[in-house]
């Protein structure tokens, strides 16, 4: 992991002025993965930005259920509406050929970056609802905490009929138990309903700056040389 800093520092230069590597993605949808099999020099990833420079900022510390840091990273867009983007070209780190970040999510996420970060390339990674619950499902990470009581178990049932096909709640019951399930289910509605997954996917889609993938579609290997070939062809 490369250094990061938020002031300048000896043998540190400003990200805007970095060419930089930016996945582009919700949870689940395979970013991790991707920046790993890459290989790139890379910055302190979005979970590590937003625990040194967010919850503090709001008196929390982590580890805190998922839900919450939604909700102390949703009060921070409120005063900085570019998020964790504004951390990140707000930053200095050592001169790379190229430097990885992951990863933004949301319109204004993007967006800001897009302005901001003038040698950023954008790589967004999408995959549906259902197929993003069953891969929380099978990564056990410990982050992917929420809390689920009892009373909440019919509102969630609920809220999946907005989230999933009845197949895909039916799949992901078959992988785990049901309160397992309901926790990783959890995670996906609340990131919907905090970043909207189709304005980044439309922000960015035919962009000269960006490369869209299909997590479902796609091999890693095959997403792997997409990234390749994208970084190749050189900034406009």
């Amino acid at each position: 992991m490369e250094p990061f800093a938020l002031k300048p520092l000896p043998g540190l230069v400003p990200l805007r002025e970095a060419p930089l590597l930016v996945l582009v993605g919700l949870t689940g949808v395979g970013k991790s993965t991707l920046a790993e099999a890459l290989g790139f020099p890379r910055l302190p990833d979005r979970r590590e930005l937003v625990d040194r420079y967010v919850l503090p900022r709001y008196g929390a510390s982590p580890p805190i259920p998922r839900e919450e840091r939604f909700r102390l990273t949703r009060r921070f867009r409120e005063e900085f509406p570019g998020g964790v983007a504004e951390v990140l070209a707000r930053g200095y780190a050592p001169r790379r050929p190229l430097l990885l970040f992951d990863g933004l999510r949301g319109e204004a996420e993007v967006a800001y970056a897009l302005e901001h970060l003038p040698k950023a390339r954008f790589v967004l990674l999408h995959a549906r609802e259902g197929t993003r619950l069953k891969r929380l499902l099978a990564r056990q990470d410990a982050f992917d905490r929420a809390r689920v009581g009892p009373e909440e178990e019919a509102r969630l049932k609920a809220l999946a009929q907005g989230v999933l096909a009845e197949e895909e709640l039916l799949e992901a019951l078959a992988l785990a138990p049901l309160e397992e399930v309901l926790a990783k289910l959890k995670i996906v509605a609340e990131e919907k309903k905090n970043y909207d997954p189709e304005s980044p996917l439309r922000l960015l889609s035919g962009h000269p700056r960006a490369l869209v993938l299909d997590t479902e579609a796609l091999s890693l290997e095959e997403e792997v040389q997409a990234v390749r070939r994208f970084l190749q062809e050189g900034l406009p």
